[in-house]
């Protein structure tokens, strides 16, 4: 390690953090030239680094030594990010997180025989170097049929991963037909979120040619009525991958008239399908997804959010039976003020009140668990915030446990396991829901939250409901379009 990195005085706050705020002003330029030039994904336990601020970087090394409980800093990530920078590395995601705490592992346990950093680095690295193959034939075209909550947020997702486009493109957006000035209303509400904040990249509006073009990105804005008027190919896309985010068709029925559509070939809805239709929790039963299944459906948020913890936790302790209560942000089918709603207490201001309403979460669940069939119910409560929500999970086990080691199971899972985008971890005391919005994971374990008593036990589990869906949604989406990253590391 250079003199540079050498740390200051554990007193010297100051200077310590002006030094590894220096570390990652170097960092992010090689971040990017990885990312936009080789399509190479930097990430730290999961958090993604590339076209992220100095703060975020150093609040993820801070994560990872909060939650993971070592030293893990710039000092340490710095040299193997630079030692990676060397390599001949294309199409792959790489967790510089777990890089960096392998290597401080390898220091610890071999003192003074251990190897330098570069030679470590490529070792570990050794196969993915030289593999030029890209992580699919070719660039996949998708559209947002809806352009609501669920389609702003998937827009910025597609785009940010865009990279050299070589991969995936957001290619049209589908709307109803609009008034004057449609176009740059739409424009505005994608780039400005009263919950999410500012879309981080630039947006023109194109009207003469109905385009939107965000960070050079060409996205043709489509007027239709219905799916099967559509003809993609008049805008040179084809064998479109269609991300239903209306919610207005749920059965195959419906659904099948997206496939009607000259140029399009798949369809995923952003919600729970009826029928015999799959419904998906990714992590969980994505197995179930074969290359030739044109419809499928993502579940619900909750669905996405309770079923990674309810299978781990079946998995080692066994389950006899439960009770899921949510607690869920207001959503946009409800009312602002008291008015007609078809559905029972919807119609009482969603602003106002707390509003005791049903969900099919826990019976969906069945269907990325068929082993927990008969064992859980389930309710809702629509609280007066507009983001992040809350499961609370009372389950029976058929093993007795302690809060320790149940904590424990789940923050291992959580920091090293495949489910590591789908289950996070928090030890704050004084958590609350602001504090998850934007999160990535598809739910939050509340550790500190924890109650067991014997083999009784309640987990508290927060999620983001739109933005932790939608990043569960473009998983989905990656691996319905036959996207295959190489990895480091390969989790067990």
């Amino acid at each position: 390690m250079s003199d540079s990195n050498v740390r200051p005085s554990v007193d010297d706050y100051f200077g310590d953090w002006k030094q590894r705020e220096a570390l990652v002003q170097e960092m992010i330029p090689v971040i990017g030239k990885m990312f936009n030039r080789y399509n190479i994904g930097i990430y730290i336990y999961g958090r993604p680094l590339h076209n992220r601020s100095v703060t975020f970087i150093m609040k993820s090394h801070r994560f990872v030594r909060q939650v993971e409980r070592n030293e893990m800093s710039e000092f340490e990530s710095h040299p193997v990010l630079m030692a990676m920078a060397k390599l001949d590395l294309c199409h792959a995601n790489i967790d510089l997180g777990k890089l960096t705490v392998r290597f401080m592992e390898h220091l610890e346990a071999e003192g003074d025989a251990a190897k330098d950093v570069d030679t470590f680095v490529s070792e570990e690295l050794a196969y993915l170097i030289g593999q030029k193959a890209k992580p699919v034939p070719k660039s996949q075209d998708v559209v947002l049929y809806g352009f609501g909550r669920i389609g702003r947020l998937m827009a910025r997702l597609l785009i940010e991963r865009t990279s050299t486009g070589e991969v995936m493109r957001l290619r049209a957006i589908v709307i109803r037909p609009g008034g004057e000035g449609d176009l740059v209303k739409r424009a505005s509400l994608f780039t400005n979120d009263s919950v999410h904040g500012a879309f981080q990249g630039t947006l023109r509006i194109d009207e003469e040619n109905k385009c939107l073009i965000a960070n050079g990105n060409v996205i043709q804005v489509i007027y239709a009525n219905s799916p099967d008027e559509i003809d993609y190919t008049k805008y040179d896309i084809d064998d479109a991958l269609i991300i239903d985010n209306t919610g207005k068709w749920r059965d195959e029925e419906g659904l099948s008239l997206h496939l009607r559509s000259k140029g399009a070939a798949k369809v995923m809805l952003t919600a729970p399908g009826k029928g015999a239709l799959k419904n998906i929790v990714y992590g969980i039963n994505d197995n179930e997804m074969k290359p030739d299944d044109k419809i499928i459906t993502a579940a619900s948020c909750t669905t996405n959010a309770i079923a990674p913890v309810l299978k781990v936790v079946n998995d080692e302790y066994g389950i006899t039976h439960g009770h899921i209560e949510t607690v869920h942000a207001y959503t946009n089918d409800q009312n602002l003020i008291d008015n007609y709603h078809s559905g029972h207490r919807r119609g009482r201001s969603a602003a106002l009140n707390m509003v005791l309403t049903e969900t099919g979460a826990a019976k969906a669940v069945v269907k990325a668990v068929p082993e927990l069939e008969g064992k859980l119910t389930g309710n809702a409560v629509r609280v007066p915030i507009p983001n992040v929500s809350m499961a609370i999970m009372t389950l029976t086990l058929e093993k007795a446990t302690t809060k320790e080691e149940l904590n424990e199971f789940l923050r291992q899972i959580a920091l090293h396991s495949k489910l590591q985008n789908q289950i996070s971890y928090t030890q704050s005391e004084d958590a609350v829901s602001s504090d998850f919005v934007g999160t990535r994971e598809a739910g939050i374990v509340d550790s500190n939250a924890t109650i067991v008593n014997g083999n009784h036990c309640v987990l508290y589990l927060w999620y983001d409901n739109e933005f932790g869906y939608c990043c569960q949604v473009g998983r989905m989406v990656y691996k319905m379009a036959g996207v295959d990253y190489r990895e480091y590391p390969v989790e067990a």
